[in-house]
């Protein structure tokens, strides 16, 4: 990709520009939803019209507050009638996750009615999956003259994801059905730029054979106001560790898949070699079987008091435990940026994670933390000890951490996509004229004007063999990729409903034990 134009201000050429931002999820849930909670404000208050498309689900729907004026002096064009609210959509909640859903069917048509009543400008896909995935495969049935540029950005790991929720050989075949989707999805022509936040993500891409071209990396801002070493609590010290206790600290969404597994092997490590500390964890999950199980791993310390799960956090509250704790552990290896990790270092807090997906770009190691073989518990345990036992290293690399942050403004992560959408619609747009002025330039008689090629003219009057074979072509490939599509989310669905009935019978098992076998 070209370099875009300085990232310190925001272009005057996509104020008042249509902009539908699909999302798989909206609203402070996760690091990647604040992400595109953080982009949408940005774009907003800058003179862009957008319309997020989002689903909902029955445990919650977030709603976001109203955005701000316009803060820059530029003249911002009149937009005529506003769209009248973000669009929320139905899906089907995922049981290990209910926050985020599968999305049921939904038509592009539909999506430009409800929005601005007419086509956008461009299409703006934050993390695709089942929404992101029908976009992309009803826009490659579009004649070029009515394609509507894309940007993806790819923050969510999911062929990852199916690796380690589903058992063998369910999570090969989810890995490789995912594999061939996005590389079917994302090497058409109206995919314009992939963002990719990590060189861990790059190379995933890169072996789905997406064009180099395509891809531009984006890394993620921190609110270094919000999460500031200032932020530290002595009353929340004391809660937590009444004793003087070194405090670990984890903030995820408690699942499978952010590595809880191997943080409980990490505690029990730590408490086993006899380290004084209290690990405390900040997050939950709306499941509460699955958030039962995260939680029983732990025993017995969590009984012993060494362990305290806070639940959720968000705004001042979250804040105030980063930067509260003295090390923030880093489990997961399904990250593609890790946004938790980068909130941690902007709170003055040194990071020990595991050296696999985002947080391998984000680590310093040896300066701002420290970085760990992914399956090596041992080196993990004995990064956390060097700096819960060294005061000195703690607090060179709490600094350290801290300067690394103040690096990361989200005002130029969210400017570098602003230009890069900007730059997009203006060549898709030169790109259409350019079309149109081939088009009218064939005389209606079918005969030559200029240098004009056969490839340059519409089919007048008939359809010659060549241009039926083209189409027999090109709808194998449409319904290859719709039978893709299909057969992975109907396979993950079959498994999402064995999950729940599964977990259902679990529950009712440990009630029935609760209560003593009687009802």
């Amino acid at each position: 990709m070209d370099p875009v134009p300085s990232s310190s201000t925001f272009p005057d050429a996509l104020r008042g520009k249509r902009i539908l931002l699909c999302t798989e999820s909206f609203g402070p849930v996760n690091g990647v939803s604040r992400t595109t909670l953080m982009l949408v404000n940005h774009l907003r208050s800058n003179g862009a019209n957008v319309v997020v498309v989002a689903p909902h689900t029955g445990e919650t729907t977030f709603v976001p507050t109203p955005t701000p004026a316009p803060t820059s002096t530029a003249a911002v064009p009149k937009l005529g009638p506003a769209p009248t609210a973000d669009i929320r959509i139905h899906g089907y909640p995922l049981p290990y996750n209910p926050e985020l859903s599968i999305v049921y069917p939904v038509r592009l048509s539909v999506l430009y009615q409800r929005s601005f009543g007419a086509v956008p400008d461009l299409i703006y896909l934050a993390s695709p999956a089942s929404l992101g995935f029908q976009v992309m495969l009803q826009l490659r049935q579009q004649p070029a003259e009515r394609q509507i540029p894309i940007i993806c950005n790819f923050q969510t790991d999911l062929a990852g994801y199916c690796a380690i929720l589903f058992p063998p050989p369910f999570s090969n075949i989810a890995v490789l059905a995912f594999a061939k989707v996005q590389s079917f999805l994302f090497n058409h022509a109206s995919i314009k730029t992939i963002f990719y936040p990590s060189r861990f993500v790059r190379r995933y891409l890169e072996e789905q054979r997406v064009q180099p071209d395509k891809l531009d990396v984006l890394q993620r801002g921190v609110d270094t106001k919000l999460f500031n070493p200032a932020r530290r609590s002595d009353e929340l010290r004391k809660e937590i560790a009444p004793k003087g206790e070194i405090v670990l600290i984890c903030v995820s969404r408690l699942a499978g898949e952010k590595g809880f597994g191997f943080l409980a092997d990490a505690a029990k490590e730590l408490d086993a070699r006899g380290l004084s500390f209290k690990l405390y964890i900040v997050g939950g999950n709306r499941n509460t079987a699955v958030e039962t199980d995260i939680k029983q791993s732990f025993e017995p310390l969590t009984q012993q008091g060494k362990v305290i799960f806070a639940g959720f956090r968000t705004g001042d509250a979250l804040a105030a435990s980063y930067a509260s704790a003295d090390i923030f552990l880093h489990c997961s290896i399904t990250e593609t940026f890790g946004l938790v990790v980068l909130e941690s270092m902007a709170s003055g807090v040194p990071v020990v994670a595991r050296d696999e997906g985002g947080p391998s770009d984000i680590v310093r190691n040896g300066e701002t933390g420290y970085l760990t073989p992914p399956a090596d518990l041992g080196a993990f345990v004995d990064k956390v000890v060097a700096l819960a036992t060294d005061d000195a290293l703690r607090k060179t690399a709490s600094a350290n951490a801290r300067r690394q942050a103040e690096e990361a403004t989200w005002d130029r992560i969210n400017n570098k996509v602003a230009w890069r959408m900007a730059e997009t619609i203006d060549q898709s747009q030169r790109e259409r004229a350019e079309l149109h002025a081939r088009n009218k330039a064939v005389p209606q008689d079918g005969g030559h004007q200029g240098q004009s090629g056969p490839e340059d003219r519409p089919a007048q009057g008939g359809t010659s063999p060549g241009d039926v074979v083209q189409a027999q072509i090109s709808d194998m490939r449409l319904a290859g990729g719709i039978l893709a599509i299909s057969a992975t989310w109907v396979a993950v669905g079959a498994y999402l409903v064995f999950i729940k009935l599964g977990m259902y019978v679990k529950e009712a098992v440990r009630n029935w034990f609760t209560s003593g076998g009687t009802r």
